[in-house]
């Protein structure tokens, strides 16, 4: 007779530290079949949720976290669990690491089959088998096998002998109801500005004519970390808040154009498009968000004034919001920004001004930055919908405000002159479909057309559009001659090129009038996305010529001209 088998040594219980901690997820639909989610790590953003999420402050743990190597050293295996509308649905957890070489194809995969019913899963370290071309921790995927689900994702980190992490303390829930949540959003309202025109788009909606509401910004506005992304972002929760408040029926009218990782000099090239639908929509509110982007604005606020300018200018008068997002590490610009919205006499919201005291005042403490933050750069759900809640308060105080005078005594908003700068007021998208009057573009071998582009979710729709579909590319192992050249009249210039990470990206040299200008680097951000920068700026427009080489070591590979934004 063969009594019970002895049960297996207990694993030792291990320091652990969450770098993802009870986040909605959401399974965007995959040719393949099922969603996908991916959770970007890169950029910091591994070492950031290590510190708010984690709780992790010894700065030696927190390096380990910036290679593969280091990730080894630290850390001993991963836990993972997910809970699914269907417990008994399994989803599959990819821990990808990025190539030195080949930034998406050449790394690690740490994966696991993980059910949807809590229960977490182990992937140790020790059984992977790592690739030679590791570089750093890259990116979390999470496929689901039904596309459009939701989920709740934990992810933490389990520690080697000789590291330590905090104990995780639960979190309480947010009150959204308590005086501390109210003060934190009248907090966030900076000013309410010259209230005119916002009032007489408050008051064609409350009499029943069709109200725009417009948004141009950049991931945030996109709706990243909102789950799902297009209904629970800030912006189109913002929307239904003053459809609510002052719309009858459908009057009220939605418009979302943001772009992941851009700055105001590429959304001042595509508001025509993007925004006025090339002439078929007028708003009559513009929320404009870039003040956690505008890093990458060569102009330092020349471009940003440009665009503010641009919209108050419109034939329509719309009323102009400017909006501060802030980062997890409570950055953004809008110092530079804010006398931008002064000289202008605009509304000023400040998230920052809003969230960010109160995560560091434990009497007046609302909720915590793993709360707010999805990761280092994004809100969570609870982030967007504070986000929403400091829009809807400054639309209430500024119906509530007293208007400035009217008629012949009305000063108008661009009385003023510029305060940084207006070069870029009247600029122009050109592209294949696009042309500029009086250019000559002689091609070369970029005349193929790139179908491999950042896309986004615009308005409130979840299918992704794709940014500068009418571009000129360049395959060099298809031949052709590795120049693009165009004669073009205008006093300034914007190229706007394709960024890449992947291993065939070519690196080009651009020239003005026969002079070396700069290189468009296609690895300098190292991921997908459009990448505005400017080669010509001057007084007087006349005629210049434009050539574009792809560097020699390169002419294998491929390169891609998204566009132009020129002016006259």
């Amino acid at each position: 007779m063969i009594g019970p088998a002895a049960p297996k040594d207990p694993e030792k219980m291990r320091e652990f530290f969450y770098i993802i901690k009870n986040k909605e997820i959401y399974g965007t639909k995959r040719e393949e079949g099922g969603g996908i989610q991916f959770l970007y790590q890169d950029s910091e953003r591994l070492v950031n949720s290590a510190r708010i999420t984690g709780g992790i402050t010894d700065e030696e743990e927190l390096e380990l976290l910036r290679s593969v190597e280091g990730l080894k050293k630290l850390v001993h295996s991963i836990g993972v669990s997910l809970e699914t509308n269907d417990p008994e649905e399994t989803g599959e957890f990819i821990f990808q690491m990025y190539g030195k070489k080949d930034m998406y194809g050449g790394g690690t995969n740490l994966r696991a089959d993980v059910k949807g019913d809590g229960r977490e899963q182990r992937i140790y370290l020790k059984d992977a088998k790592w690739s030679e071309d590791d570089g750093i921790p890259g990116q979390i995927k999470v496929i689901l096998e039904k596309a459009g689900e939701t989920a709740e994702l934990s992810v933490r980190l389990y520690l080697n002998e000789g590291f330590h992490a905090p104990q995780a303390k639960e979190e309480d829930e947010v009150d959204f109801t308590s005086l501390q949540y109210r003060q934190m959003i009248e907090n966030s309202l900076i000013s309410t500005g010259d209230p005119s025109r916002l009032q007489a788009a408050i008051q064609k909606a409350e009499e029943g004519q069709d109200v725009t509401l417009a948004y141009i910004g950049g991931s945030i506005t996109q709706g990243a970390g909102a789950v799902p992304i297009h209904t629970e972002c800030y912006a189109y929760q913002s929307y239904l808040r003053f459809r609510r408040l002052f719309g009858k029926g459908d009057n009220v009218h939605f418009i979302k154009a943001g772009v992941g990782g851009t700055p105001s000099e590429l959304g001042i090239i595509r508001f025509d498009r993007d925004v006025l639908r090339d002439g078929s929509v007028s708003p009559d509110i513009l929320v404009i968000e870039f003040a956690v982007n505008d890093e990458g604005d060569e102009t330092k606020g020349d471009c940003y004034e440009s665009l503010v300018r641009k919209a108050l200018g419109l034939p329509g008068k719309p009323a102009v919001l400017l909006l501060f997002s802030v980062f997890a590490n409570d950055e953004n610009l809008q110092e530079r920004m804010i006398p931008i919205g002064r000289h202008y006499n605009l509304p000023m919201v400040s998230i920052k001004n809003g969230v960010t005291p109160q995560f560091y005042d434990k009497d007046k403490k609302v909720l915590s930055k793993n709360q707010f933050f999805y990761d280092m750069f994004h809100p969570s759900n609870i982030g967007h919908r504070i986000m929403a809640d400091c829009l809807e308060y400054a639309f209430s105080m500024v119906n509530k405000a007293e208007s400035r005078e009217t008629g012949e005594g009305k000063k108008d908003l661009l009385e003023n002159p510029p305060l940084i700068g207006n070069t870029f007021e009247h600029v122009k998208l050109m592209d294949k479909n696009n042309p500029c009057p009086g250019a000559v573009v002689m091609p070369g071998g970029f005349t193929y057309t790139d179908k491999v582009l950042q896309s986004v979710e615009m308005d409130g729709e979840l299918e992704q559009i794709p940014q500068f579909p009418y571009n000129w590319q360049y395959r060099g192992n298809l031949g052709g001659e590795p120049h693009f050249c165009m004669d073009i009249p205008c006093r300034a210039l914007l190229l706007v090129f394709k960024d890449s990470g992947e291993t065939d990206a070519a690196k080009a040299h651009i020239y003005v009038d026969g002079k070396f200008v700069r290189t468009a680097d296609p690895y300098v951000n190292g991921w997908l996305h459009c990448n505005a920068m400017i080669i010509l700026k001057e007084d007087v427009s006349r005629m210049h010529h434009v050539e574009i080489s792809v560097e020699e070591e390169d002419r294998k590979k491929q390169c891609t001209i998204l566009g132009f934004g020129y002016v006259e």
